[in-house]
């Protein structure tokens, strides 16, 4: 939509149909009267903050000009940042994308404006406006040189941490795209972003990026943790990093990793020599709160995963022990009935008693899912429709069709949500060998989801 008026040709109107002087608009908009005469007579342009208050008293939401703003106060020869600093943090809070597109455009050719442009983008980060603080990371990445590669790849790691979500095609794509960049941050920046980094690959099943990136991590904990010994004294880098976890935690999340990357393989004898790597952490001599709740993290992650490994391997007499120990941690339920029924299905184990307890947890956990404690909300959507799909298959091999049958629908569902083709190519094809059991109205539930698919493959 064009405009042929000018914002301050509006507001002279404006004044005008409600017979408003000066000192009258002045007193409404709550304003200086000497500063709204500067502006009605054109001595002066509008602050945001300004405009925000003139808007208001005309009757307008908040933004209702920013468009016209652009091109009429901030499209100078020499940009001006103070008046571009607060309009762009404005636009971000109002999501006003556009806007920061269209500023940011006339800052391209601009280099000086590389510097104050990625300190907001920090501040918008830290804020969680990730849209708009996306658009400004882009544009100040396609601004930088070779000489300016630690700042080029903080801005990589934060449009990779920006893009992760429901989408797992995106979030693949953005971690592909931040990989060649992790080496360049600072060494005590790149453990977190290791960090993150193995986690996407590790909730998208990209397991040789996971073991790739797990020694990567693993390697570099170690060369920070002798640097550590060596300077005992606490240094800014520390200072700055306060609340990540100690360095040896990555050391230990780096063998949980690779544990998991042998689990996934069926290599369970070598994935029980990674869990004892870091299930014995008394060589940690760090007594602080933090440490030591790392430690004890650790060492009852590998005692569940220990009890996971032995029951993959076909030790059933485990089952027990590791029902005793998930059953009590809320956030263990999941990963714990996920783990039974992996090895019911790969060993034909009877595992409907164990079902029947836990079919409150169960019906609960099938319902929307919120992140908190250690897992992120990628992990549990991810273990969630695993978990389904292993349901589907449990009660479909039994013949108990209408539980096997509802799980499938579930997975199939939640595999939509998340765009996760693989989980959808295995629903697909579970349903069609079942085909035969399912009633008129689960095949009816059953084309409407894959209807669904088709258009947002058709979509892409």
């Amino acid at each position: 939509m064009s405009h042929t008026t000018t914002i301050l040709a509006e507001l002279i109107k404006y004044m005008t149909e409600h017979d408003l002087n000066i000192s009258d608009l002045a007193r409404k908009a709550k304003m200086n009267p000497g500063t709204v005469s500067s502006l009605i007579n054109g001595n002066r342009k509008f602050s945001v903050y300004q405009l925000d208050r003139i808007t208001e008293a005309m009757g307008h939401p908040v933004g209702y000009y920013y468009e016209r703003y652009i091109p009429e106060c901030l499209a100078d020869a020499s940009p001006n940042w103070r008046r571009m600093s607060p309009f762009l943090e404005n636009c971000a809070k109002l999501n006003k994308l556009d806007c920061i597109h269209q500023v940011v455009n006339m800052l391209l050719d601009k280099l000086g404006y590389a510097d104050p442009l990625f300190q907001l983008a920090e501040q918008l980060f830290q804020e969680k406006l990730y849209e708009a603080a996306a658009i400004l990371y882009e544009n100040v990445a396609l601004s930088e040189n070779k000489q300016h590669s630690e700042r080029l790849a903080i801005c990589q790691y934060r449009l990779f941490q920006s893009r992760q979500g429901d989408d797992q095609e995106r979030s693949y794509e953005a971690a592909v795209q931040f990989e060649t960049y992790v080496n360049r941050l600072d060494e005590i920046d790149q453990l977190d972003a290791l960090k993150d980094l193995v986690n996407t690959y590790r909730t998208l099943r990209k397991w040789e990026k996971v073991d790739k990136f797990a020694i990567a991590l693993r390697n570099l904990a170690e060369v920070q943790m002798k640097s550590e010994r060596k300077h005992q004294n606490v240094d800014e880098d520390i200072l700055k990093n306060q609340g990540s976890p100690p360095t040896f935690a990555y050391w230990a999340f780096s063998h949980l990793l690779q544990a998991e990357v042998c689990y996934v393989k069926k290599d369970y004898e070598q994935a029980l020599k990674h869990n004892y790597a870091y299930s014995d952490l008394s060589w940690v001599k760090e007594t602080d709160e933090s440490s030591l709740r790392w430690k004890h993290q650790y060492e009852t992650w590998a005692k569940a995963n220990i009890y996971v490994n032995k029951l993959m391997s076909g030790e059933v007499s485990v089952i027990p022990d590791y029902i005793a120990y998930f059953s009590s941690k809320k956030e263990e339920i999941l990963p714990g009935l996920d783990n039974i029924i992996d090895a019911a299905n790969q060993y034909t184990i009877n595992v409907d008693d164990i079902l029947m307890q836990f079919e409150p947890e169960i019906l609960s956990l099938l319902e929307e899912q919120e992140s908190g404690g250690v897992y992120n909300q990628q992990f549990i959507t991810e273990r969630l429709t695993h978990f389904t799909k292993q349901l589907a298959v449990y009660y479909l091999h039994k013949n108990v069709f209408s539980k096997g049958f509802r799980f499938l629908l579930s997975c199939l569902e939640k595999s939509t949500a998340i765009n996760n083709k693989s989980y959808i190519l295995e629903c697909v094809k579970l349903f069609e060998s079942f085909r035969e059991n399912a009633s008129s109205e689960t095949q009816a539930a059953y084309r409407n989801l894959i209807s669904e698919v088709q258009v947002d493959v058709h979509e892409e």
